[in-house]
């Protein structure tokens, strides 16, 4: 597995930024996988985060674990295909079973389609890390 995605699932917790008219919007995110050598994460297409990331796809990630963090930067893609939304439930059924179905209309994911994730922290060079 990637190493940016292993480090996500490590924060448990990790924050999406996205931008709309020039505003930034940031909100708690906890679900992440790898498919196709991918990163993904997950939203439902109801929300204002869906239309944001459908109209720029450029967002940023950022969470922290154990006195070091990450920064995600790039450009996301939603993938339409059932494969995709199957391999994010199977690598987070606990939280995502209570909120989606693979099938219900609502769950969809998005990759980056390219960005570059970066691990920091107080005593050591930065390590980059390409998506």
């Amino acid at each position: 597995m990637n190493k940016a995605t292993e480090y996500l699932k490590s924060c448990g917790t990790f924050y999406l930024a996205t931008d709309e008219n020039g505003q930034p919007h940031v909100r708690p995110f906890g679900a992440v996988c790898e498919f196709e050598g991918k990163l993904y994460i997950v939203t439902n297409n109801q929300k204002k985060v869906y239309q944001q990331m459908k109209a720029n796809g450029k967002v940023e990630i950022c969470g922290m674990h154990k006195g070091t963090w990450i920064r995600v930067e790039g450009e996301v893609k939603e993938d339409t295909r059932r494969e995709a939304r199957v391999a994010m439930m199977d690598a987070n059924t606990a939280a995502l079973s209570s909120m989606y179905t693979v099938d219900d209309n609502l769950m969809t994911v998005f990759y980056f389609e390219h960005g570059t994730a970066t691990i920091y922290s107080f005593t050591a060079e930065p390590e980059v890390i390409a998506l």
